[in-house]
């Protein structure tokens, strides 16, 4: 695995994720499992943001307290990557919040672009991109060039399952963007859907199968 790879070991994450590949959980739990996993995630892949310390008084004294230094943008692809945001904000309320749309042309399986809500100017230190389904990689690759090109310069991937073509892919584009995971599965099918995957996350979180 490359070393900007990061696939979590944690048990929580692993049962959730069987949840989430039983074809009989409703989109209701889905949904719920999928925020769930959001909060797990989140912690690994914060494992490395700044601090400041600052003087800090509690009911038996003073001591010293942390704080984050670093502003953090949260930028869910459109629509699947919507169910990752209300987990993230409760482990990080003070974040901003920008969308990216693409849909996958269902010939070529390339990302075709098709909302983009980012300010003028960057407002933040780093940008997590939430999209649960690594796949083909180019939707990730797509978003990170955005952000790339509008001027962020710390940027992670957060998913919950990767395909290694995806891994691959986005390893080669952009090597400087770490990938968090919970699973890596084996490969994608002739449509480009990962096996054995979730199927699609969108569908399943909205109840559109």
């Amino acid at each position: 695995m490359k070393p900007q790879v990061h696939v979590s070991k944690h048990p929580l994450l692993q049962h959730k994720l069987t949840l989430l590949r039983d074809s009989n959980t409703k989109h209701r739990q889905f949904r719920e499992v999928v925020g769930e996993m959001a909060k797990l995630l989140c912690y690994e892949a914060t494992i490395d943001l700044e601090l400041t310390q600052h003087p800090v008084q509690t009911p038996m004294g003073q001591t010293t307290g942390h704080s984050l230094q670093s502003e953090i943008g949260l930028v869910p692809i459109l629509r699947a990557g919507l169910g990752l945001v209300d987990g993230m904000l409760e482990m990080l309320p003070g974040s901003q919040v920008w969308h990216l749309g693409f849909y996958r042309d269902e010939k070529t399986l390339r990302p075709v672009a098709y909302y983009n809500k980012l300010p003028v100017q960057p407002t933040v230190q780093l940008c997590l991109i939430l999209d649960p389904m690594l796949a083909t990689g180019g939707s990730a690759i797509a978003a990170v060039d955005v952000l790339k090109n509008w001027g962020v310069e710390r940027i992670k991937y957060v998913g919950l399952i990767g395909a290694p073509e995806g891994i691959e892919a986005l390893s080669a584009k952009h090597p400087d963007v770490p990938i968090y995971l919970a699973q890596v599965d084996e490969k994608l099918n002739d449509i480009g859907f990962i096996v054995p995957g979730l199927g699609d996350a969108g569908d399943r979180q909205f109840g559109t199968a």
